[in-house]
């Protein structure tokens, strides 16, 4: 077996902090000297340790984040039923990385070189931080609960991901239940449908509790008291201050919800047939399986994109988000882009599966940038290429020298998703498909639809991210929310923040929550997403208003090198610089709801006389 570099750094380390031993040599005093005075012993380097350690942590460091991230590709690009290599190979390079990152020798020498930080660089205190948080997700001083654990998520993994979904008799897929909630018109059909997805939940309870003791164990041993704290103290903030940031935002964006609430309960009742409108929208009305999204309510004429991008195809829509970055001033793609992603759908008779969800990977941390993706001729997956490719230009601008590999991530981890989502949003814009030639620049389009699909979407998501998801997570992980009171909680918040109450009663015997999957194998962090819409539209709303002098509603980011500027200035540091910093000095405001609001606000003026005479519930 050879000799990692893991065992070499802690000695090499040591050498580094002891004081010099000589052996004094007597000698005959000169009788005239007087006795020299002692020397004292030269001050530590701290800053040369830091150097030193980090040097050898990185290079390691890189090496199993790139042999994880491979096998980890593997599993998610080539997947044979029954074979189980590619689990075991990614559970064990998932293993190496987890007993480097959380070893015992690294997480002391973190801690007793960030006890001199008034000696270290900001840049060599905030790597040091990293690898501190890193490690309380694998400290191997549990190695037995950090064992247990992975093994724990991949198991649940593999009972989330293997489901068989019925409906109707028939086995049926999430994407066939998703279509089938965004289109069907029947309420009882639907109801049929939503229970069918709902299916899952009690398979994942006995885990899911197992879950939450091993992660919370885990980051108590570097003094968590909990996993929802952990997560929180990755953007800086106590457990306390995410939860107010995430109700102030909710509040922000209380009184459009409250219209939308109330628009959504009538049109629907219309919709369906109902003999009166109901205080509280039954889940099942809703054209999503955890009511995140309502957008599919709305079809806006003028802007379906689907026929025209038939024509230009699959490959059309990539090349042409990556011609979208370089006109803002980015540099092209490397060939292995495009030779080591996959980027569509596998052809028919292929025998073996991929993963469909779209994903962006930074296989090295440096240039080998991939993306995961079944890219088809249609709006959403134009959108969404777009989205991607926005990770994809953020991991190629902070791979630069002046950012050490630990850094090169998004400032805080909603950075990524709002660059992304951004760039997905600007891409819709009339302007910029009139530009593309897309659309026609005089077809008519109803500015007011566009604006009332874009809230059904984006302001709809916003209570369930930052309400019900991250409430319920914070009663899970931190309050211990009882095991018998696991779906009750659930509901509560659904009613509270969505104004959503199941068809049914819904009783303990089922595990609602858990059928997101993001409960399961991305735990404790889904306010990243909702934090992600709010950064979106404050950096749209400067980069609309103060570099292209254009309505928000109707920009053209194409070919603008200022705009191009103001993101790769925000986007070249990585995590090296804070992120509140980053955010004041590019827009001039601390994290806030205000552009969102403000973007809807002609929204908010047109439901308030659709809803005129209506009851509110909310």
């Amino acid at each position: 077996m050879k000799t990692s570099l893991l065992s070499i750094i802690p000695a090499a380390l040591l050498a580094a902090c002891a004081p010099t031993a000589k052996t004094p040599v007597a000698t005959a005093p000169a009788a005239t000297a007087a006795p020299a005075a002692p020397t004292a012993p030269a001050p530590p380097d701290y800053r040369a340790q830091a150097d030193q350690f980090l040097t050898a942590y990185n290079a390691e460091y890189v090496r199993l984040y790139t042999a994880s991230s491979e096998a980890e590709w593997r599993s998610n690009t080539h997947i044979v039923a029954g074979d189980t290599a590619n689990a075991g190979a990614t559970t064990r390079a998932n293993q190496r990385m987890a007993a480097f990152t959380g070893s015992a020798d690294n997480i002391r020498q973190l801690r007793e070189l960030l006890a001199h930080k008034a000696d270290l660089t900001a840049l060599q205190t905030k790597q040091l931080e990293t690898a501190l948080y890193i490690a309380a997700n694998n400290p191997q001083t549990v190695a037995d609960v950090v064992k247990q654990r992975i093994q724990a998520e991949a198991a649940q993994t593999e009972k989330l991901y293997g489901f068989e979904y019925k409906y109707a008799g028939k086995s049926v897929t999430t994407n066939d239940l998703d279509e089938l909630l965004r289109k069907e018109n029947n309420a009882q059909k639907r109801q049929a449908v939503w229970e069918a997805s709902k299916a899952i939940g009690p398979t994942l309870k006995e885990g899911l509790l197992n879950l939450r003791e091993l992660r919370n164990q885990t980051v108590q041993a570097l003094g968590y008291p909990d996993y929802f704290t952990y997560q929180a103290s990755d953007y800086g903030l106590t457990r306390d201050e995410m939860m107010a940031l995430v109700r102030k935002i909710n509040t922000e964006l209380r009184p459009l919800y409250r219209e939308l609430h109330t628009y959504a309960r009538y049109e629907l009742a219309k919709k369906y047939k109902a003999k009166q409108v109901p205080d509280y929208l039954p889940a099942h009305w809703l054209p999503n399986r955890w009511g995140q999204d309502w957008g599919s309510m709305v079809d806006v004429k003028g802007l379906n994109l689907d026929a025209v991008l038939a024509k230009k195809g699959a490959e059309w829509q990539v090349k042409q988000g990556e011609r979208f970055y370089q006109s803002l001033g980015f540099p092209a793609l490397p060939a292995s882009f495009y030779e080591k992603s996959s980027l569509y759908p596998l052809p028919a008779g292929a025998d073996y599966k991929k993963n469909n969800h779209a994903s962006a990977w930074h296989i090295d941390l440096n240039n080998d940038l991939r993306s995961l993706m079944s890219v088809e001729a249609n709006t959403e997956w134009y959108e969404t290429s777009h989205h991607e490719l926005g990770h994809i230009f953020y991991y190629q601008t902070y791979s630069n020298p002046e950012v050490p590999p630990l850094l090169r991530q998004g400032a805080n981890r909603a950075y990524h998703e709002a660059i992304g989502s951004m760039m997905g949003l600007a891409a819709k814009q009339k302007p910029f498909l009139a530009g593309l030639g897309l659309v026609s620049p005089t077809a008519k389009t109803d500015q007011t639809q566009q604006l009332l699909k874009e809230a059904l979407s984006y302001v709809v998501f916003i209570p369930f991210a930052s309400g019900v998801m991250s409430e319920w997570e914070n009663s899970f992980y931190a309050d211990k929310l009882s095991a018998d009171k696991l779906n009750a909680r659930w509901w509560e918040l659904c009613k509270q923040y969505q104004g959503m109450v199941p068809p049914t009663t819904r009783g303990e015997n089922y595990l609602d929550p858990a059928t997101k999957t993001h409960i399961n194998d991305d735990p404790a962090q889904y306010y990243d997403y909702a934090l992600s819409y709010v950064i979106l539209f404050q950096l749209h709303d400067h980069i609309a208003k103060n570099i292209l002098k254009q309505d928000p509603h109707a920009t053209n980011y194409y070919g603008n090198k200022e705009v191009g500027n103001f993101l790769r200035d925000i986007m070249q540091p990585g995590s090296s610089r804070d992120w509140r910093a980053v955010l004041k000095e590019k827009t001039g405001e601390d994290l806030s709801a205000r552009a969102m609001v403000d973007y809807f606000q002609p929204l908010l003026a047109y439901l308030k006389v659709q809803n005129k005479g209506r009851k509110y519930t909310m």
